[in-house]
């Protein structure tokens, strides 16, 4: 078979080297893919939105089976695309990839459904907003409706803040688009929760839960990423907490979009919140999340294509899906001034085996050496019969990944082991 893989970071480097391990896959081409897959995937170059070009791509190489894996292509229905041209693929249709691409449309499908959320209000007029926030309770969130490459959502913590945050979405556009209309909503407390699931449109079978680390500090200090690291399971998420969300939230989500005539097919990740009234939404993504991929597709122990396809195919409910009843820990090794500016272009060496535990999402190919290309460089993961040990090995292992400026938290999975004692 050969293979589509549309993105070009971590999430589609572990996606790669997992669809790799079924005998079928004879070649995996990725669009655009970067220099940290090429020796397990053939990197195109094709933009990931570049949609006309993909599919041309994908038809001029008799692709039998597209990945889409972000979020960008699935809004603008590169899965839709591929399909007119007779390509199965996994990955929602645009009209289902809205759930993630517009916060005010999620946001009304689960207060029509009765799907718990914190409560909100929209707003497409800055005035009405600001003085809606006059009264509101702080803190408080103000989100960009559309996407925003993670980074459309601010916690304000004051009244200025939260104005701030309104006046540049809304009149500075600092995320363009995005931000002509925005969502405020109630801040919700407790313990976060990922869950990545695997869905036909009928049936929902979730992937091991996982804890992602946002903040670029120790401590969770400084500013938000797109994540410094993961680890799973989440301790936090227990199996009576698994079955509330499985009934409340997961099945009640994807029936919701049959009823809007919005069938789901893909990865639906559910970000949730477990606040002291019960498991609550805060976020639906449309795809698989960067960098939980890097600590739960470790974990999977059934064939990744299979299940894939069986997503396509509606036959779900009768492949199996298992993990491992072990624990992973991600590392990522970060440019020195990500998120804000950073310089590129130096060299990256790794290890034997540092490589083959390493994921890459920020790297070029430059004179045949593999060089930083991104904020976020490289991910290594490990996997380890206790949390603990599962940490430490990740910590050592990411040792033998070096280039100029590299940085990374030091505090990874220290939550969680807290949660455990």
């Amino acid at each position: 078979m050969k293979l589509l893989v549309v993105g070009g970071g971590g999430r589609e480097h572990t996606i790669i080297r997992y669809l790799k391990k079924n005998p079928e896959v004879e070649t995996i081409f990725a669009c655009p893919g970067n220099g940290g897959m090429a020796e397990e995937a053939v990197c195109t170059g094709i933009g990931a939105t570049d949609i006309e070009k993909i599919v041309a791509f994908a038809v001029e190489n008799a692709i039998d089976y597209a990945v889409v894996a972000p979020d960008d292509p699935l809004v603008l229905g590169c899965v839709d695309a591929l399909n007119e041209k007779g390509i199965p693929c996994f990955g929602p249709k645009a009209n289902a990839a809205i759930i993630e691409g517009s916060k005010v449309f999620s946001k009304n499908l689960m207060k029509k459904y009765g799907i718990p959320t914190a409560q909100y209000e929209v707003f497409e007029d800055m005035e009405a907003a600001l003085r809606y926030l006059e009264t509101a309770p702080i803190p408080t969130v103000v989100k960009a409706d559309g996407l925003a490459l993670g980074k459309g959502v601010i916690i304000a913590m004051t009244r200025d803040e939260a104005k701030a945050a309104v006046r540049d979405m809304m009149e500075g556009g600092i995320f363009g688009k995005s931000g002509s209309r925005v969502v405020i909503e109630e801040f919700l407390t407790g313990p976060e929760v990922s869950v990545l699931a695997f869905t036909d449109g009928k049936v929902v079978k979730p992937m091991v839960s996982s804890m992602d680390h946002k903040r670029v500090g120790d401590n969770d200090t400084g500013l938000n990423t797109g994540g410094m690291g993961t680890i799973a399971p989440n301790p936090y998420y227990t199996e009576a907490i698994a079955e509330e969300c499985m009934n409340t939230i997961f099945l009640p989500t994807i029936n919701a979009m049959n009823a809007e005539g919005r069938t789901f097919q893909g990865c639906l990740y559910y970000g949730l919140m477990l606040t002291p009234n019960g498991p609550k939404v805060i976020e639906y993504n449309c795809r698989f999340g960067d960098p939980e991929t890097q600590v739960v597709l470790p974990l999977l122990e059934s064939d990744l294509l299979t299940i894939m396809r069986s997503c396509t195919n509606g036959t779900l409910a009768e492949t199996e899906v298992k993990f491992a009843d072990k624990h992973a820990c991600c590392v990522i090794l970060a440019s020195n001034g990500y998120p804000q500016s950073y310089k590129k272009g130096f060299e990256i060496t790794m290890t034997e085996e540092a490589k083959a535990h390493t994921f890459v999402a920020g790297g070029a190919l430059k004179d045949g050496k593999l060089v930083t290309s991104g904020g976020r460089v490289t991910g290594t993961t490990a996997i380890a019969g206790s949390l603990e040990e599962a940490i430490k090995e990740a910590y050592r292992i990411s040792d033998g990944v070096q280039f100029e400026g590299a940085y990374r938290r030091s505090d990874i999975g220290q939550r969680a082991l807290q949660a455990l004692k």
